[in-house]
C-alpha cells in the first residue's frame, strides 16, 4: 500500500468508490478529536456555487477539529486557496482507475451538509501527516478596540479640547447610538464618532447622526468630531467638507503610558 493510502485514518474508511464514501458522510458530521496537518503534492477540484481547480503542487492541508477543511499554499498569509466550512464531512477514498494512471494515491471527498458544495482533493504524494490536540482555546483578547477607545476618551474628554465635559457615552438616537455626547467650553453639544481606522463610511455615519440630532431643539446646534487612531486622507477631506473636526487618538497616551495628548487636524 502507498504512503498516502497508509495515512488514511480517522475520517472514514478507504472505499473503492467515492460514491460509496459519500454514504458514510452523515455519520462523520461533528467535531473530530484533533487538528490534522498534511503536507502533500495534490490537486484540488471544487464544485458548488462555482467551479474551481488547483493544479498539482505541494500544499498544506488542514482538517480542523470543527470539521472544516482548508487548502493552503506558501503565500497569501492566512487566507486558504480553497476550503470547506462546517457543517461538512470528509472521507478518504481509493482513486479511480484514470486517477491511478495519473499518479493519484488517495482522494479526499469533502461534502457540505447543507448544500451541493463538494471538494475533491487528489493526493499524489504525502510528505507529512500528523494530528495535534490543541485543547480549549480561550479566545482572542483584543486591546485597542473601539470600545476601549470610547471608554478611555470618555475618561479623558479634555483630550478633545480645554473645557470639554462629558454628557454620556452611547447617546441613543433613532438610528443608533452616538459613541460620545459632550459639551465644549462654550456649552455647545458635540457628537463624537470613534473608530480604530477612520474611513469615509465613518464620516457618513457621523453625518447622519448630526443631521438627526440638529433637529432636536434641546441639543442643537450640534457639531461633530471624528476621532480615530488613523484617519484616511479621503475621510479627512470629506469631514472637512462637512464641517466635522478630525482628531487622531494616541491609544498608548490615553492609557497613561505617555502624556495624554492627541494631534488635532
Amino acid at each position: 500500500m502507498s504512503h498516502a493510502a497508509e495515512s488514511a485514518r480517522g475520517f472514514g474508511l478507504v472505499q473503492t468508490s467515492p460514491r460509496e464514501a459519500m454514504i458514510t458522510f452523515p455519520e462523520a458530521l461533528g467535531k473530530i478529536p484533533a487538528v490534522r496537518l498534511v503536507i502533500a503534492r495534490c490537486s484540488v477540484d471544487y464544485e458548488g456555487r462555482l467551479q474551481a481547480h488547483l493544479p498539482l503542487a505541494t500544499r498544506l492541508l488542514v482538517v480542523k477539529a470543527d470539521g472544516s477543511v482548508l487548502v493552503h499554499s506558501d503565500g497569501g498569509s492566512y487566507k486558504p486557496l480553497n476550503w470547506m466550512s462546517p457543517p461538512c464531512a470528509m472521507a478518504e477514498v481509493a482513486p479511480e482507475d484514470d486517477e491511478i494512471a495519473k499518479g493519484v494515491e488517495l482522494v479526499w471527498e469533502v461534502q457540505h451538509a447543507k448544500s451541493d458544495d463538494h471538494l475533491r482533493v487528489q493526493l499524489h504524494e504525502v510528505l507529512h501527516d500528523s494530528d495535534h490536540d490543541l485543547g480549549i482555546d480561550p479566545g482572542l483578547v483584543k486591546d485597542g478596540a473601539e470600545a476601549h477607545l470610547q471608554r478611555l476618551l470618555a475618561e479623558h474628554i479634555a483630550t478633545l479640547g480645554e473645557g470639554y465635559t462629558l454628557v454620556r457615552r452611547e447617546f441613543m438616537t433613532a438610528i443608533g447610538p452616538v459613541d460620545i455626547l459632550c459639551k465644549d467650553a462654550s456649552g455647545n453639544s458635540v457628537a463624537v464618532e470613534i473608530k480604530r481606522r477612520g474611513d469615509i463610511d465613518g464620516v457618513e455615519q457621523l453625518t447622519r447622526y448630526l443631521e438627526l440630532m440638529n433637529r432636536d431643539p434641546h441639543l442643537a446646534p450640534v457639531v461633530g468630531v471624528f476621532a480615530a487612531q488613523e484617519i484616511k486622507p479621503q475621510a479627512r477631506t470629506l469631514a472637512k467638507d462637512r464641517g466635522i473636526r478630525c482628531v487622531t487618538l494616541d491609544y498608548d497616551a490615553l492609557k497613561g503610558i505617555d502624556d495624554v495628548t492627541s494631534r488635532l487636524f
